[in-house]
C-alpha cells in the first residue's frame, strides 16, 4: 500500500478519497486554486499545495503543476477523482514518466475508450451491442446530415469526447439539423477541446443503465451489478439508484457479461463504468440494450454501488494500483437492499436548472438516518463556504440505503425534507418532488421523465400566511422563535392601553409584503398581513418553524422547500431605475459566446438574443418582450450574475 498519495481534484470527491486513505493509514496531499484556498478538502488533507489561479485551465487542468506538487511532497501516486484530468491519457503519461503511479487505468485503456466513435467500433469487434448510428471520422456537414436521414429522425448528435450531456443535441427534423450541429460543436469544443461528433438513432423510451466494472493488473475483471441513472435533466444525472428497478435476471446477466467482456477487451485495470442505453418501450428485454460509452474512472454515483455491495471502491482503487489483486471474486460480490443518491445542486430548477452561486450561510443535513435506513452525506463544503462560478455547483450527494426500493425511497424523501440550505438557490424541492412523482415511485423511469413532468416537478407553492408570518417575526427580531429565548424583549415596548405594533417589510420574489407585528400580554403574537395573505393571530410560539437568518434575509423551511425573504434595510435607498424592465440581466456568471441581435434591431418576445456559456454549457438568452435593442453585450464578454446584457429602447411617454 502507498504511504502518501496526491489527490488531483477538489470538492466532495477529494474529501471522499481522503476519508478512505486516512482509514487505510495513507497520508494525503491536496492541491488547490486561489478560489479553494480555504476549501474543505484542503483542510482535511495532511498537506496542501497551491497550483494556480481559479480558472481550471490555470490550476486543476495543469498536469505539470500537479505532477510537480506530487514530486515535491514525496507522494508516490496520484488519484484523479472524476472530471478534470481523470480521463486524460496524456496526463497519465506525465504521471508515469515522472516515476509515479496513476490510480486508475492505463493511458492505452483510456485512449481506447476516450472517443465515443472509436470505442463503439472497438466494442462491435468485441461482440458488445452498440446503438445504430454513424461513428466515422469524416465530419462534413453534408455527410452528417445524410447519415442522419439514413438513420431516421429523431437522432441524437453527441460529442465524441467527454460526457455529462455537453455537446449533445436531440434533433426532431432535418431542417433543425444544421443549427443543432453548430451548437453541439461549440459546446464540445469549449468543454473538451474537440468539436467532432457522432450521430445516433434516438431511442423513444431510453433507460440509462450502467454496470460498475473493476479490473486488476493480473487479468481479472468483475462487475458490481448495475445502477439506473435514467432520472436526468439536460442529459445530466439527478437521482441514481441501485439496483435498476424492474431489472430481469436475463437482462442483468446479458448486461453484466457484456460489461465484463468490454473491460477485458482493453485489459482494463481499476474502477470503470460501462454505460448502456436500454429501450424500455416494451419492458426490459435482454436483446434491447446497447453500449453507449465507458467512463474510465470512478463515477459520481459510485456510493449507491458501495451501499448495495458492501464495498469501498476507493479502497479497491488504492489496492489495485499498489499492485494487489482484486479484493473479491465475482462469486463473493452480492447485492443487498436498495440505494438512492440525490445530487444537491446550487441551481434554479424553476428557471431551466440555471446554475446558481452564493454563500452557504446556513447548511444543515439530517443528524440521523431515517428509521430503517442508513445514510451518507458526501460533500466538500461547509456552512460559510461560497459556491464558485468556476466549478460545478454541486453542494452534496445525499445517499440512503434500506431493505427494498420503497423503504429506500421513503428514506430519501424524509432526508431531503430535513435538509436545510440558505444563501443560494438550491434544488432540494425539485429532488423531493421527483422522489414523490408517481411514475418515478413506480420505477417507470426513462431519460425523458423529468422533461415530461418538468412543470409539475419544478412548481413551488407560494408561501403560506404562516410561513410569511414566521419570516416577519424573525425579521422583526424574534430570535429563534422559542419562548425560552425571550424573543420578544426587542419587540416589546411600553403601551398603556394597547400593544405596540412593529412594521416589517419583506420581499419574496417579486412580491413586496408589509407585516405589522405586535406582542400580546400573554406572550403570544399577532401578525397582520395584507392581501393575498391572511393575518395570523395568537400563534403559539412553541410551534417554532425551521428557519435561518442570514445577512439581509430570512429563510423559512417547510419540508424540502426553503422560502427566502429579503429584508430591506429601511435606511438604504433603492435604485428604482436599476429595477426597470427595460434591461435584460445575466441570470448567472458566464461568457457571452454568441450574439444574435444587433443594436437598433426590432425583436419579438421569445426571440434568441445571445448565447451565454456557463460551466461549459450553453444557455440561450431570449427577449422577455417585444422591443428595440438599444445596447447588447459583445461576443467574448465575461459577465457576472446580474450584469446587464441587453438594454431596450424606452417607450415614448
Amino acid at each position: 500500500m502507498f504511504a502518501k498519495i496526491l489527490i488531483a481534484n477538489r470538492g466532495e470527491i477529494a474529501c471522499r478519497v481522503i476519508r478512505t486513505a486516512r482509514r487505510l493509514g495513507v497520508r494525503t496531499v491536496a492541491v488547490y486554486s486561489d478560489a479553494d484556498a480555504k476549501a474543505m478538502h484542503v483542510e482535511m488533507a495532511d498537506e496542501a499545495v497551491h497550483i494556480g489561479a481559479s480558472p481550471v485551465g490555470e490550476s486543476y487542468l495543469r498536469g505539470d503543476k500537479i505532477v510537480a506538487a506530487a514530486l515535491a511532497t514525496g507522494a508516490e501516486a496520484i488519484h484523479p477523482g472524476y472530471g478534470f484530468l481523470s480521463e486524460n491519457p496524456d496526463f497519465v503519461d506525465q504521471v508515469v514518466a515522472a516515476g509515479l503511479t496513476f490510480i486508475g487505468p492505463s493511458a492505452a485503456s483510456i485512449r481506447a475508450m476516450g472517443l465515443k466513435d472509436a470505442a463503439k467500433r472497438l466494442m462491435e469487434k468485441a461482440g458488445v451491442p452498440v446503438v445504430p448510428g454513424y461513428h466515422g471520422e469524416a465530419q462534413e456537414i453534408v455527410l452528417l446530415a445524410s447519415k442522419a436521414r439514413e438513420i431516421g429522425y429523431p437522432v441524437l448528435i453527441k460529442a465524441r469526447a467527454g460526457g455529462g450531456g455537453k455537446g449533445m443535441r436531440r434533433v426532431e427534423h432535418p431542417d433543425d439539423f444544421s443549427e443543432a450541429l453548430s451548437g453541439a460543436r461549440r459546446e464540445a469544443k469549449a468543454a473538451f477541446g474537440d468539436d467532432r461528433v457522432l450521430v445516433e438513432k434516438y431511442v423513444d423510451k431510453p433507460r440509462h443503465i450502467e454496470v460498475q466494472v473493476f479490473g486488476d493488473n493480473f487479468g481479472n475483471a468483475v462487475h458490481l451489478y448495475e445502477r439506473d441513472c435514467s432520472a436526468q435533466r439536460r442529459h445530466q444525472k439527478v437521482i441514481e439508484e441501485a439496483p435498476a428497478p424492474g431489472m430481469t435476471p436475463a437482462l442483468r446477466k446479458a448486461m453484466t457479461e457484456a460489461a465484463v467482456k468490454a473491460a477485458k477487451a482493453i485489459s482494463y485495470s481499476g474502477a470503470g463504468t460501462i454505460e448502456f442505453i436500454v429501450d424500455a418501450s416494451q419492458g426490459l428485454e435482454a436483446d434491447r440494450f446497447w453500449f453507449m460509452e465507458m467512463n474510465t474512472r470512478l463515477q459520481v454515483e459510485h456510493p449507491v454501488t458501495e451501499m448495495v455491495t458492501g464495498t469501498d471502491l476507493v479502497e479497491w482503487q488504492l489496492r489495485v494500483a499498489s499492485g494487489e489483486k482484486l479484493p473479491k471474486t465475482q462469486s463473493e460480490i452480492t447485492l443487498s437492499g436498495h440505494a438512492f443518491e440525490a445530487r444537491i445542486y446550487a441551481e434554479d430548477a424553476g428557471k431551466g436548472f440555471l446554475p446558481a452561486t452564493g454563500t452557504l450561510h446556513h447548511l444543515a443535513f439530517p443528524d440521523n438516518a431515517p428509521e430503517g435506513a442508513t445514510m451518507r452525506i458526501e460533500t466538500g463544503v461547509r456552512a460559510g463556504d461560497a459556491i464558485s462560478p468556476f466549478y460545478d455547483p454541486m453542494i452534496a450527494k445525499l445517499v440512503v440505503h434500506a431493505r427494498d426500493r420503497q423503504a429506500a425511497l421513503d428514506a430519501l424523501g424524509t432526508a431531503l425534507s430535513q435538509t436545510e440550505i440558505a444563501g443560494s438557490t438550491v434544488n432540494t424541492a425539485f429532488l423531493a418532488a421527483l422522489a414523490a412523482d408517481a411514475d418515478f415511485s413506480a420505477g417507470d423511469v426513462d431519460t425523458g421523465l423529468i422533461g415530461r413532468h418538468q412543470e409539475a416537478l419544478t412548481a413551488v407553492a407560494p408561501p403560506s400566511s404562516e410561513i410569511v408570518a414566521a419570516a416577519a417575526l424573525a425579521a422583526a427580531g424574534a430570535g429563534a422563535l422559542r419562548p425560552s429565548d425571550d424573543p420578544w424583549s426587542s419587540l416589546a415596548g411600553y403601551a398603556h392601553f394597547h400593544t405596540v405594533a412593529r412594521r416589517t417589510r419583506l420581499r419574496h420574489g417579486e412580491d413586496d409584503i408589509l407585516a405589522r407585528v405586535s406582542v400580546r400580554p400573554d406572550g403570544r403574537f399577532e401578525v397582520a398581513l395584507d392581501a393575498p395573505y391572511d393575518s395570523v393571530n395568537s400563534h403559539d410560539l412553541r410551534a417554532a418553524p425551521r428557519l435561518a437568518r442570514w445577512p439581509g434575509h430570512v429563510t423559512v423551511f417547510e419540508g424540502a422547500v426553503g422560502y427566502s425573504f429579503l429584508v430591506p434595510d429601511p435606511l438604504a435607498r433603492t435604485d428604482e431605475a436599476a429595477a426597470a424592465s427595460g434591461s435584460l440581466r445575466a441570470p448567472m456568471p458566464g461568457l457571452v459566446k454568441l450574439v444574435r441581435a444587433a443594436k437598433g434591431e426590432a425583436v419579438t418576445k421569445g426571440q434568441p438574443l445571445l448565447i451565454l456559456e456557463a460551466m461549459k454549457m450553453e444557455h440561450t438568452i431570449s427577449a422577455p418582450h417585444d422591443g428595440i435593442v438599444a445596447e447588447i453585450a459583445a461576443e467574448g464578454a465575461q459577465v457576472t450574475d446580474g450584469t446587464v446584457l441587453v438594454r431596450f429602447v424606452e417607450e415614448a411617454a
